[in-house]
């Protein structure tokens, strides 16, 4: 038997946010603004008992897949998903090309 917590990402889309659980307790959230082809992130938010375990990183990639897996182009407004796209270059296709520069990507 493992003593590894069960990390779970979903999309809360009644509450517009991505949420993250560790063993079945709210850990931490993105917020989000959905629009017809696109989604605007906001904020991003890990409660302190959980920092410092590498779950919002765990949360964006979740975010951005889904985003990507939708169609859907990305707005990161929010300044921990701005710096998660610019240290992960493999998602910058996912914000549009004419506002890439506003978010220095």
């Amino acid at each position: 038997m493992s003593d590894d917590p069960t990390i779970a990402v979903s999309d809360a889309s009644e509450r517009e946010r991505y949420e993250i659980r560790v063993d079945g307790e709210l850990a931490g959230f993105a917020t989000y603004k959905a629009r017809p082809r696109q989604i605007a992130f906001e904020h991003t938010e890990i409660d302190a008992g959980f920092e410092g375990q590498g779950l919002a990183g765990k949360l964006i990639a979740f975010a951005l897949d889904d985003a990507r897996e939708r169609g859907l182009a990305v707005l990161p407004f929010c300044p921990f998903v701005k710096a998660y796209v610019q240290r992960h270059r493999e998602y910058a296709d996912l914000v549009p090309e004419d506002r890439r520069a506003e978010f220095e990507l």
